[in-house]
């Protein structure tokens, strides 16, 4: 009940709608990062919700659905692995972020934005909550979208590129995924400009 007391506290100072805002995807050295924005109706509680690293794969998934059926509005961005070494994870991100605002059918009044730092470009007023996924039901939200699509588009990678096995690790840096690139070389989703990648760049033909 906190996270939904603490976006109550906004709507109480008579703040118009709120959307909370969470990526997916900075840390991998593989694959998009994903930014979502979820607007949801005032006074709605969705049991069991909670940061989507909190919760098991399967919570995960039942509760897409139920945040997609429930919320007002939603949008939803992807930025390629190909974007990310040309502008940077930081800004990367920031750009997923903007665009998922930008794609909700209403401009919202106030985005909470998990973490510490603004968002250059934003139409709208912001607020940083660091660990707001834990803190904030929208932000909540929106760490589940988030990291749920993002994963299912890492299953998809795993059947173009099935030697990385990205269905297991999601692209992040295991063991076993630097193994790999020391095996094969680099694929056409990974981030070039990521430690140890780019270690890997010249040692094979990208498969």
């Amino acid at each position: 009940m906190n996270l939904f007391s603490f976006d109550k506290s906004f709507y109480d100072k008579n703040v118009g709608l709120i959307a909370g805002v969470d990526e997916s995807g900075r840390g991998p050295l593989a694959g998009p990062v994903v930014a979502a924005a979820v607007v949801l109706p005032r006074g709605l509680v969705i049991p069991d919700l909670n940061d989507s690293k909190q919760l098991s794969e399967k919570k995960r998934k039942i509760l897409f659905e139920i945040i997609k059926e429930k919320s007002l509005f939603y949008g939803v961005e992807f930025i390629d692995s190909g974007t990310i070494d040309k502008v940077n994870i930081l800004q990367a991100t920031f750009l997923a972020v903007c665009y998922a605002v930008a794609k909700l059918r209403e401009r919202p009044s106030l985005c909470l934005i998990d973490g510490n730092r603004r968002v250059p470009g934003l139409f709208c007023e912001q607020e940083t909550v660091v660990g707001g996924d834990s803190k904030s039901a929208s932000i909540a939200a929106a760490s589940v979208l988030a990291k749920v699509l993002r994963d299912k588009v890492m299953l998809e990678y795993s059947e173009l590129y099935p030697v990385y096995d990205f269905k297991k690790h999601k692209g992040y840096g295991t063991k076993e995924h630097i193994e790999f690139l020391r095996r094969y070389g680099v694929s056409p989703i990974h981030r070039l400009s990521f430690y140890p990648v780019r270690d890997y760049i010249a040692s094979r033909p990208q498969v």
